[in-house]
């Protein structure tokens, strides 16, 4: 089960005024006036610091100082070692770039226009907001926030300061899965009837250890958990594994996933947050010391139409675990989206191209191509319009919304068998269906259901006229998970 996002619930007035005093609207966020700021002329060089350089970070800077006009001034990171060796690469290859240990420093600097976040999922909220309070703009990788309340605060901080704040949802700069929704859109394949994401993605397992592990000495682990809370490490590696760790990551679901929940909820046109949500599923096939699902199912439900995202980080089956961990597909996707319409389907398969389909599966028509989303952050910061961005983030909050309410769902669920949760099912063809392969693959990878049984979610459903989060946040029991004030001085 997930740990709780916090130890002591706020009461519903706390929690209002922590995260901007409405939870009614997604899409009012938006409306706010903001601050004007002067625009950047084409020949105006734009300094940039990216934070987060062990993995994705490497892409960012890459990203951007090969852009015209654009140049990388500072890294920054919490691992020494890891800032030594990326200062000596871009040294090495003739950039001239100051290595940076505290974040707090970068906000200091005068020298600087943004700040690009590749760190770990529970510091994006914080690092986004200081920066917009800072004057400076963001480009912020995803999910966009640990929690709900978190990215309440960052679209908050984006307008207010007047900052432009980028999603990492690079899809969104697509040319081509832009053009094939707004041809479905058009109603070219006729009412859309679900919107189905998927996950297939090898995950192994991070193994098991008996007791807190050391610490590796080059990295501040007070600076590395930020706004979360400070504790033993509990598994044998601090880095990429904490996606993991529910109090510093959101398993695939909100990790590899919200870029595939990002495109179902563009092809549904949903910009408000789901009506209900549920989800079903474990980590499951292993024992180790992760603590968010490998295998899930989850069910969200939007006035416009409903998501069904599926996880899978276990193979085909048992004869894969024990060869080339090959990974299963469904209908060919597997990391991917289809949306299922009255006359066909569209399949976006990656993050730049789509295919319409007729029902008995013949090509209709095709698209491919996308612009540079590094490149679009930079136009939107010249121009000083946030509706210039592909992925605004506001657009990150509406996406990684799901995402957390799956996480509510889930760590408020109990064990069941999969009779019981079939039976939840049974008037939800969809939902049936994908919880009987869902359990099916299991199966198929010997995982004995009775010893290890899948966690039924709580059933999360908006009532009395709020929306879903006002719900959340109207019960004691949920409304914890929806907000983290964070660890003194790592707070909002």
């Amino acid at each position: 089960m997930i740990a709780s996002v916090s130890t002591s619930p706020p009461s519903r007035r706390t929690f209002l005024k922590a995260t901007g005093g409405s939870l009614l609207s997604l899409s009012a966020l938006s409306c706010a006036a903001p601050q004007k700021r002067r625009p950047f002329a084409s020949e105006d060089e734009i300094r940039i610091a990216v934070v987060g350089v062990n993995s994705r970070g490497r892409a960012h800077i890459n990203g951007f100082k090969n852009l015209a006009n654009v140049r990388v001034v500072a890294i920054c990171d919490a691992d020494s070692e890891v800032l030594a060796r990326e200062v000596k690469r871009l040294t090495d290859a003739g950039e001239s770039v100051d290595g940076v240990h505290d974040y707090r420093e970068l906000l200091q600097r005068k020298d600087l226009h943004a700040v690009s976040l590749a760190t770990p999922n529970h510091l994006h909220a914080l690092q986004t907001v200081w920066a917009c309070e800072a004057g400076l703009d963001v480009y912020v990788e995803k999910p966009v926030s640990h929690n709900f309340g978190e990215g309440e605060r960052m679209v908050s901080a984006a307008r207010e300061h007047g900052c432009i704040v980028q999603t990492g949802t690079q899809s969104r700069s697509s040319h081509a899965i832009r053009n094939a929704i707004a041809w479905m859109h058009a109603g070219n394949l006729g009412k859309i009837q679900l919107a189905r994401g998927f996950c297939y993605k090898p995950r192994k397992s991070i193994g098991k250890v008996t007791g807190p592990q050391a610490i590796p000495t080059q990295i501040d682990h007070d600076l590395w958990t930020g706004p979360a809370p400070l504790v033993p490490l509990m598994r044998k590696k601090l880095h990429y594994d904490w996606h993991w760790d529910s109090t510093t990551g959101n398993g695939d679901l909100g990790n590899q996933g919200v870029h595939q929940v990002d495109l179902c909820r563009w092809a549904l046109g949903a910009e408000s947050m789901p009506l209900t949500s549920l989800s079903v599923g474990g980590r499951l096939g292993y024992d180790d010391d992760g603590d968010t699902p490998n295998t899930q199912v989850l069910w969200a439900e939007y006035p416009e139409g409903a998501m069904l995202f599926e996880v899978r980080g276990l193979p085909r089956d048992a004869e894969a675990q024990q060869t080339n961990w090959a990974m299963g597909s469904y209908h060919g996707i597997r990391i991917g989206v289809v949306i299922e319409c009255e006359k066909g389907t569209l399949r976006i398969p990656n993050y730049t191209s789509a295919t319409a389909v007729d029902v008995d599966g013949n090509t209709i028509q095709e698209w491919k191509g996308a612009e540079n989303h590094f490149g679009n952050f930079i136009d939107a910061m010249r121009s000083r319009k946030s509706s210039d961005l592909a992925a605004d983030i506001l657009e990150g909050h509406r996406s990684a919304t799901p995402c957390h309410f799956g996480v509510i769902s889930h760590s408020l669920g109990q064990p069941a068998s999969k009779e019981a949760i079939l039976k939840v099912a049974k008037n939800n063809h969809d939902l049936h269906d994908a919880v009987e392969r869902m359990i099916q693959h299991l199966q198929d990878n010997a995982v004995d259901l009775d010893k290890t049984p899948l966690t039924l979610g709580k059933r999360l459903y908006a009532k009395d006229g709020l929306s879903l989060a006002d719900t959340l946040a109207a019960d004691p029991r949920t409304q914890a998970w929806l907000y983290r004030a964070g660890r003194p001085p790592f707070t909002i």
